[in-house]
């Protein structure tokens, strides 16, 4: 009877993926699954820590051209020729990057020298009010303290800096990532779509479509977290300025420029702005006033922490307040401020291209890469028979 029943595909006593619990069985399948793609990830961000300063470099130019694409379409809709627009869009890039900087070189220059011997003046009324009231530390020990604080400081530079940026470690390699950065920005104003195509080309055919799709959806919410961006920046710059001129702190325009630039570096430049800002109140105005400055540099951090990153900037790029949070620190704690900075849109494209594969939102039966060849085909037909009348026209013109 046990033979019968063996025979008939009853599985044996003994038999122990059959005498677990399913629960336990679909857990276990789902665990060494989710193990693989753990470790599928692991690898992938380790590649990445590896050839980090051609990955940044790569991703600025990325932001810079969600940026900046509008601008050479804008030329390019009206006739022009691409290489215009570019050029213009670029153009337009540095005059203002050159303008904040030069706001902010003019602006200090004045004031530079007076802001360092107002400094000085105040560090030793601040010994000497530690020595009026007996409070047991004397100028020596806190010039002492505040020496050993500079040197270990000095030493510990490059580690500091190499911690804080996570970017470059050496003068070599910032200027390696600058280059890079510059040349990806120029062929991506210039030959993004061509890239692009080239890029889902190496999938099989039945992929492109989707793949096409769901990566315009994921660039579309680029652009969108790059202008929100600048509006937030904007906000906290004109907040913090606008505060810096009504309580009559010197030098509110670098610090507003100061503080629009820096806003673009999550955390540290928010954090060193406001520093800079509360100082500058101490060292001309009193502590009221710093103390009333670094209220004001706290709330509008607070509003941007609170409500323009969660609020606007994710009803902006489609994402969850709580998940523009819990990016930015993931991102925070795994990369350090570049992690904290590409968090964001880079769980923005995540969520619009998930979106797009889930729902199917593409063209079912049609090949992006084919169509595009062959409009690229037809267009290089066009101008070349357009060459060939305009030289048959010339020659029947002699």
């Amino acid at each position: 009877m046990d033979e019968q029943r063996n025979l008939g595909g009853t599985p044996e006593v003994g038999d122990a993926a059959h005498e677990l619990p399913l629960g336990m069985r679909v857990a276990a399948a789902w665990s060494w699954r989710l193990i693989l793609i753990g470790l599928a990830c692991a690898g992938f961000l380790w590649l990445i820590v590896q050839v980090r300063i051609i990955v940044i470099p790569v991703l600025i130019a990325i932001l810079l051209t969600a940026l900046l694409a509008p601008v050479v379409e804008w030329f390019v809709s009206r006739g022009a020729p691409r290489w215009t627009g570019v050029v213009a869009a670029l153009l337009l890039f540095v005059s203002a990057v050159w303008i904040l900087i030069n706001l902010i070189v003019t602006q200090l220059r004045s004031g530079l020298d007076d802001l360092a011997s107002r400094s000085e003046d105040v560090w030793w009324e601040m010994l000497h009010w530690i020595e009026d009231n007996k409070l047991g530390i004397t100028a020596e020990q806190i010039s002492g303290f505040f020496t050993q604080i500079m040197k270990a400081l000095q030493d510990n530079q490059g580690e500091i800096w190499s911690g804080a940026l996570g970017v470059a470690t050496s003068a070599g390699q910032f200027v390696t990532g600058l280059l890079l950065t510059i040349f990806s920005l120029i062929f991506l104003l210039i030959d993004g779509k061509r890239i692009w195509y080239w890029v889902i080309g190496f999938l099989p055919a039945r992929a492109h479509a989707g793949v096409d799709a769901a990566g315009r959806n994921g660039w579309v919410s680029v652009g969108q977290y790059v202008r929100v961006q600048i509006f937030v920046a904007f906000v906290d710059a004109v907040g913090i300025g606008v505060g810096a001129a009504l309580l009559g702190v010197p030098l509110p325009i670098p610090i507003a420029v100061l503080v629009f630039l820096f806003s673009f570096i999550p955390f540290l430049g928010a954090i060193s702005t406001g520093l800079l800002a509360a100082f500058i109140a101490l060292v001309y105005n009193g502590p009221v006033n710093a103390l009333l400055m670094l209220g004001v540099v706290i709330l509008v951090n607070q509003i941007e922490g609170h409500v323009l990153q969660p609020l606007v900037m994710g009803n902006a790029v489609k994402v969850h307040p709580l998940g523009v949070v819990l990016a930015v620190s993931t991102g925070a704690l795994l990369a350090g401020i570049p992690g904290a900075l590409f968090a964001v849109p880079l769980a923005a494209a995540a969520n619009s291209i998930v979106n797009t594969l889930v729902k199917r939102q593409w063209e079912s039966g049609t090949d992006p890469v084919a169509e595009y060849h062959r409009r690229e085909r037809t267009s290089q037909q066009a101008k070349h028979r357009a060459r060939t009348i305009a030289k048959l026209t010339r020659k029947e013109g002699h």
